[in-house]
């Protein structure tokens, strides 16, 4: 199956995402693949297998968002400067999105940009990550704060990647397509709710939908001037999460679970959910095993880190949340700080 991505402004840009058996692929060009010692042995060989170019390098990285910084990137880069790739060189980034993000940004920066080539090997990264062309790094301050939006020249979505995947990993990633479904199509939450997501061909059919979801967004909006912004629903929550515990506690699949419950709540509070709805969310990401609450120690501290999100601007805080029902949603810079400390304060017990 293949969903195209048509970016439309100027330039326009144009790749396909091929959701289908990764393909035999040939290369007149310099390669590297960026990977780490967790996928390396599972799928690399398979990868080279169906390579072609005058030369394939590898570059490993340490495995885990704690990883994800500018002197990982550094090192990806002082591997090419090594190699004596050029501008026509190729990055294939085969890994899930930490390394998807860090491989693309690479790209983005060397010798001012060269091409480079998706192969999502987790559930998350197939149905979100890997899709749209954002890259970058985190820092002390937060999350994803230094990057650019630079898109690859194909993404390889191959299912059978998924079957060495652990099951932790696979939730966090069906904790984003439960995020596509409730902010764009109800009719799409009703079929996770009544599926086995677990079975190859339904599984197959799951990330088509989020593909196609997402690719719509981005052709429409690529820098997340308008309704791409829809897509960080649970994300101003979870990132503060993943800052406070040092992205480490934490996949980061799970703190958009979490983050997505506490968006419900401000919701409701707002009166733009019911409780009902808000509790079919959490009850299909519990199905998952995926964690809903999360103790916040200082509810001042949490609301205070919410501005250094970048997609905070002009001192307003930017929350996404459901509107009305499941498959709905709205986007709020205008929600005073009580209301929103009325709930970080509900998140201050034992759960």
């Amino acid at each position: 199956m293949i969903v195209p991505i048509e970016i439309k402004q100027s330039p326009i840009k144009r790749y396909e995402i091929a959701i289908d058996p990764l393909p035999k692929l040939r290369y007149d060009r310099k390669v590297a693949i960026v990977t780490n010692p967790t996928v390396a042995p599972l799928h690399l060989e398979r990868v080279l297998a169906s390579l072609e170019a005058p030369r394939i390098e590898v570059i490993e990285v340490p495995d885990g968002e704690e990883y994800k910084t500018m002197d990982t990137v550094l090192g990806i880069l002082d591997r090419l400067f090594e190699a004596r790739f050029d501008r026509q060189s190729l990055l294939i980034a085969l890994g899930g999105g930490v390394i998807g993000d860090m491989t693309g940004f690479a790209a983005s920066l060397y010798q001012r940009g060269i091409g480079f080539v998706q192969m999502p090997t987790t559930l998350l990264s197939q149905v979100d990550a890997s899709v749209g062309g954002k890259t970058g790094v985190n820092t002390r301050w937060g999350k994803n704060l230094i990057g650019s939006f630079y898109q690859p020249e194909a993404v390889y979505i191959d299912p059978a990647f998924l079957e060495t995947l652990p099951d932790r990993e696979y939730a966090a990633g069906i904790a984003e397509v439960v995020k596509m479904a409730v902010m764009f199509d109800r009719e799409f939450f009703e079929f996770l709710e009544a599926s086995d997501l677990k079975d190859r061909e339904t599984a197959k059919e799951m990330i088509a939908r989020s593909v196609t979801l997402k690719a719509d967004v981005v052709n429409r909006d690529e820098k997340e001037a308008g309704v791409r912004a829809v897509l960080n629903y649970g994300h101003t929550f979870g990132h503060v999460i993943e800052n406070e515990t040092a992205y480490s506690r934490y996949l980061h699949g799970e703190a958009v679970a979490i983050g997505m419950v506490m968006a419900n709540e401000l919701a409701v509070e707002l009166g733009l959910l019911s409780r009902d709805e808000a509790e079919r969310i959490r009850s299909l990401l519990e199905r998952w095993g995926l964690p809903t609450y999360y103790r916040i120690e200082d509810p001042e501290a949490f609301y205070e880190h919410f501005f250094l999100d970048k997609k905070s601007a002009g001192g307003k805080i930017k929350f996404v949340l459901p509107n009305g029902s499941i498959g709905t949603h709205v986007i709020r810079s205008d929600i005073e700080k009580p209301a929103v400390m009325k709930v970080l304060e509900r998140f201050g017990g034992e759960g």
